[in-house]
């Protein structure tokens, strides 16, 4: 077994255009995007590729859209390379969700509607709270923890040592914001996102997103799928229900993850979706590990070299059986 896993993007790595190029140059991602057209009924595709930025920002196109374009992305590697395998996937918020697809737990046409539910209803929660988020780089969990409980917000993502990104009302996460600051950090990013996600000001869309869940059939995965919420592989299909429900309001433990998978031999990693956010985060917490990604056609070109090279091929790592 391969000693590499692969990962998707999570919100926030959206860009007009995302996916276009591999579409045109590749039937297999082609369809993807024709097939999510069909089941949305409108054309994500156009909104994908053409914009405008302001309506790709929102969570009821954004999620969708970058579950298409990672799965779009992946399609193109398996078209290029035939019979690749990988020993586990994961992915940042929205994208756990296609890594669950990949691992063959939710249908195609599952995950895309309740990705559809979940950005509406997170949109929906954005519009009526006025929350933020802030990246935070360069301090201590401690640290940290001492801003988040001063200025009455939440961690949403503990996605390194040093990286944490907290999210609650607007006033509340500028306020963290200048906190961060002159404790020191090296680094502080209000992020360019519709709200407060992964807070309790997301409670009504997860309650949403559980009465859609209610009706969904979800199956084991046949590779470990790392869960957001507790930084370790899920387990049933019910307990991989109750943690999506869960994932919405509660912080993204993505750091852990990486760590678990390190624990099991697993040194490379591809990202597949728009942008490169995974691999840097990866890279921070994993300095040795191989990484590669794919969004277009130069990147699938390289992913593709890199596969067939030994250091991404030789089997180095046990078979994963730890749940």
């Amino acid at each position: 077994m391969a000693n590499k896993a692969v990962v998707f993007s999570g919100q926030g790595s959206q860009f007009v255009g995302m996916g276009k190029e591999l579409a045109d140059a590749c039937p297999e991602s082609r369809r993807v995007y024709d097939l999510a057209d069909e089941i949305l009924g409108y054309s994500l595709s156009r909104i994908c590729f053409d914009g405008p930025e302001e309506e790709l920002t929102k969570s009821s196109y954004c999620q969708p859209g970058i579950f298409v374009t990672s799965i779009a992305c992946y399609q193109a590697l398996l078209n290029r390379l035939p019979g690749l395998k990988f020993t586990a996937t994961a992915g940042l918020s929205l994208g756990e969700w296609t890594a669950l697809y990949v691992a063959g737990a939710i249908t195609f046409e599952d995950s895309l509607r309740a990705l559809e539910v979940r950005g509406r209803f997170m949109q929906e929660a954005c519009e009526a709270s006025d929350g933020a988020m802030v990246s935070i780089v360069g301090l201590t969990l401690d640290q940290v923890e001492e801003i988040w409980q001063s200025a009455g917000i939440e961690v949403a993502n503990l996605n390194t040592r040093e990286q944490t990104v907290l999210s609650g009302k607007r006033k509340a996460v500028e306020q963290a914001e200048k906190l961060a600051r002159e404790a020191g950090a090296k680094k502080t990013v209000i992020l360019n996102v519709a709200g407060a996600f992964h807070s309790q000001l997301m409670r009504p869309a997860a309650d949403h997103l559980a009465e859609f869940l209610a009706g969904v059939e979800i199956r084991t995965p046949t590779v470990p799928v790392l869960s957001n919420v507790t930084g370790r592989p899920h387990g049933d299909p019910d307990d991989i229900r109750n943690l999506l429900i869960k994932q919405v309001t509660h912080p993204v433990n993505w750091f852990m993850g990486i760590e678990w998978f390190a624990s099991q031999g697993i040194t490379h990693y591809v990202e597949c979706g728009p942008g490169k956010v995974l691999c840097s985060l990866i890279r921070r917490t994993r300095r040795d590990a191989g990484l590669a990604n794919i969004q277009d056609i130069a990147s699938l070109d390289n992913t593709a070299d890199a596969l067939q090279k030994p250091e991404w091929t030789e089997d180095k790592c046990r078979i994963l059986t730890e749940k």
